[in-house]
């Protein structure tokens, strides 16, 4: 007989094989594209675990984005605690991100793919929920800068299109050219906006 800490194990395990290997089949194949048959045999279990945990797909797939906003806000919470000027704090911010995508790829993946694609069959959500976060965070991080005299006052809300337009776009063409990857390139480029072009 199985104690009951192996049995907590097994079912965190299953869990957790759900939650990946759906993440995986809807990164690579859309909401619409994975059936509940591909999810689990996938996964390794039957599907009255993956009603047991989640209910449906549906259920499944709402579960992966509360994931999702809690790797984003556990990755925006370091950065409120981080101290340093706005530009260390933006850089920080960058590879914090940086790093979350390569540690949950199909995550990322997945979650670039139902904001910019088709619904196909997509249950409803607050997409829009990532991108005002991060806006928030930004638009935070500066208002702390201005507040110390750090930075000079101009519309907090340029700045944070300015930081994660340059960070979205260069992770983008990582992405899509990654024979032009450059890990460095946001940080460089941060640096650049904040110095500027001119002689001055």
């Amino acid at each position: 007989m199985q104690d009951t800490s192996e049995i907590n194990t097994l079912e965190v395990n299953s869990r957790g094989r759900l939650l990946e290997t759906a993440t995986e089949l809807f990164a690579e194949k859309g909401y619409a594209g994975a059936s509940v048959r591909e999810i689990v045999e996938k996964a390794g279990v039957s599907k009255p675990v993956l009603y047991y945990y989640f209910k449906s797909k549906e259920g499944l797939f709402y579960a992966i984005l509360e994931w999702a906003a809690a790797v984003q806000q556990n990755i925006l919470n370091e950065i409120f605690e981080a101290r340093g000027t706005v530009l260390e704090r933006f850089i920080f911010l960058y590879r914090r991100v940086y790093e979350g995508i390569h540690q949950y790829k199909s995550l990322y993946i997945m979650i670039h793919g139902l904001i910019y694609g088709p619904p196909e069959g997509v249950p409803e959500y607050d997409f829009a929920s990532f991108q005002r976060c991060m806006l928030d965070a930004v638009k935070r991080i500066y208002a702390e800068g201005l507040s110390s005299g750090d930075i000079r006052k101009v519309d907090a809300e340029e700045v944070a299109f300015l930081v994660l337009g340059l960070m979205d776009f260069s992770l983008n063409m990582d992405m899509i050219l990654p024979e032009l990857a450059d890990s460095q390139r946001p940080e460089r480029l941060l640096r650049l906006a904040f110095e500027g072009l001119s002689k001055e």
